[in-house]
């Protein structure tokens, strides 16, 4: 079994592999010569659509009004050869009002990871024009909890759609034996391909500029949706990814995968620097510069010791420990320990252990207060802990008092609504949709890409994205497609008030680029 480190409340990544017909029907058991058939299953009764609720509200910028529509409901996800319907999709839907033509008007869908997340953290704390309102840093406010204007809206260049894959939110497999259909890589991304479809074709926006935009293991799904949907004549403008994971072995600490190692060292040296942790030569340095320098190191130096390991003269195992002492802030004797190789919750637990205390996961700015100094992880990510209490409270208040949408179901922000493990469907344990990505590239030249990097998101480390966009190995004529920006922030890095306001510069950059012809 995978390093149980991804099966924190982060990213809820599930690395167990169910049996192999997971997501296949049960199959009715041949009758015995000499018997009289069984009797032919009743279909399951026809689910009734029921109307999304539609709401008209407005939003001040400045000495501007944006006035939208928001319609909030479910999409049925039907079986395409039986035609039952085998799931309900939520969505919150916000179209700008006044629109010259509003069906050619950008469209942009929107969904967040896990996978078991709800789309609310996109949704609440960047491109809704509605936002949670935390501490400026991204800090955990004062209860009780309050959704404030959202001045950096995206609203105003592209309408929203905002998905809620099956298992997460309110969405729901409509009979408990389908959800494994949905709770896997391929099962995910059918359906949610297939709600973008419905959804072009219910609200007649075939002729709209698309864009994707998927953050966490949402950029696992929007990269595979970019392939799977240009063969089923469904291109995009524009993909946006926002804390990038495609490739799971730049990711998953796990014995004979040494790649993690080197690629989440920047992000302990980024850490380290934060919290003031680094040998002065470093610590005065800014944080691009010794970024910089730490970069170098973990794809050369530290590189070919883990790949030399035994092999290694004791000269050259010192130099390494001291190395790897300095780039991260933590002790030889401790690098000793683990062999040269940090995983992801040593580190946090380690780096502060004298303070007592420890560093956040999503943001490894954040500080976390265990019940004691001792142990190899921390008790709980400080940095989740800052935001799943706003942004809960903050939606469920949102969608039935503002919005009208009234149900008694448990919506799930993250975690909560899958009945199995993840099927991952491949027998190589990592799964890379990257590869779909390069697809999608190929049979869609003018499609742009926008990937942004939070220098402190330890959950999915800029440096392991930055490798796995390396090796897309692109044509040279598809290269200036691909932009990137990087934040001084973790995971979501919009709940930074600075790089909320960065991001959405950037953003408004890439879309209007991406819309020329």
């Amino acid at each position: 079994m995978l390093n149980s480190f991804l099966l924190s409340l982060a990213l809820l990544f599930v690395f167990q592999a169910p049996p192999p017909t997971a997501q296949q029907r049960p199959q009715t058991p041949p009758t015995p010569a000499g018997q009289p058939a069984a009797a032919t299953p009743t279909p399951a009764p026809p689910v009734p659509e029921v109307p999304p609720v539609v709401t008209k509200h407005e939003l001040k910028l400045g000495d501007k009004t944006l006035k939208y529509t928001v319609t909030t409901g479910l999409m049925p996800i039907k079986n395409t050869q039986t035609g039952e319907t085998e799931a309900q999709m939520f969505f919150m839907a916000y179209t700008l009002d006044g629109t010259a033509e509003p069906a050619k008007r950008p469209l942009m869908f929107s969904f967040n990871g896990g996978p078991g997340s709800s789309s609310v953290w996109l949704h609440l704390g960047a491109l809704g024009p509605k936002r949670v309102k935390m501490q400026d840093d991204g800090g955990l406010p004062a209860a009780p909890y309050e959704l404030v204007p959202n001045e950096q809206t995206w609203l105003d260049q592209t309408d929203l759609v905002f998905i809620d894959p099956v298992g997460t939110g309110y969405s729901r497999a409509t009979r408990p034996e389908l959800a494994t259909k949905f709770q896997g890589l391929q099962g995910d991304l059918d359906s949610v391909g297939e709600f973008i479809r419905l959804y072009l074709t219910r609200n007649e926006r075939w002729a709209s500029p698309l864009f994707l935009v998927g953050e966490s293991y949402g950029t696992t799904r929007a990269s595979g949706l970019s392939g799977l949907l240009v063969d089923r004549g469904i291109a995009f403008n524009g993909v946006l990814l926002i804390s990038t994971v495609m490739n799971f072995q730049t990711l998953l600490f796990a014995n004979g995968n040494d790649t993690p190692f080197v690629l989440m060292l920047p992000s302990y040296t980024a850490t380290a620097w934060y919290h003031k942790k680094l040998p002065p030569d470093l610590q005065k340095l800014p944080l691009r510069k010794a970024l910089d320098e730490a970069e170098k190191w973990a794809l050369n130096e530290y590189a070919v010791a883990l790949a030399k390991s035994a092999r290694m003269t004791a000269a050259e195992r010192q130099k390494t420990v001291e190395q790897l002492s300095h780039y991260t802030g933590l002790s030889k004797q401790f690098i000793e320990y683990c062999d040269l190789r940090v995983d992801l919750p040593k580190f946090n637990k380690e780096l502060l252990r004298a303070e007592r205390r420890t560093t956040g996961r999503l943001d490894s700015r954040f500080k976390g207060i265990d019940s004691n100094a001792a142990g190899e992880r921390p008790d709980f990510d400080p940095s989740m802990s800052a935001i799943r209490p706003p942004y809960t409270a903050a939606f469920n208040d949102y969608v039935r008092r503002e919005l009208g949408y009234k149900s008694d179901a448990v919506y799930h922000i993250l975690g909560g609504g899958f009945t199995s493990p993840w099927n991952w469907g491949s027998d190589n344990t990592y799964v890379d949709t990257s590869v779909a990505l390069k697809s999608a590239f190929s049979k869609n030249p003018f499609m742009k890409l926008f990937v942004a990097y939070g220098y402190y998101d330890m959950a999915t480390p800029y440096f392991a994205a930055e490798y796995t966009m390396d090796h897309l190995n692109l044509d040279s004529s598809l290269k200036p497609n691909v932009k990137t920006a990087y934040y001084e922030a973790g995971h979501m890095m919009y709940i930074d008030l600075k790089s909320l306001a960065k991001l959405k510069q950037d953003v408004t950059v890439f879309v209007q680029d991406a819309l020329k012809k």
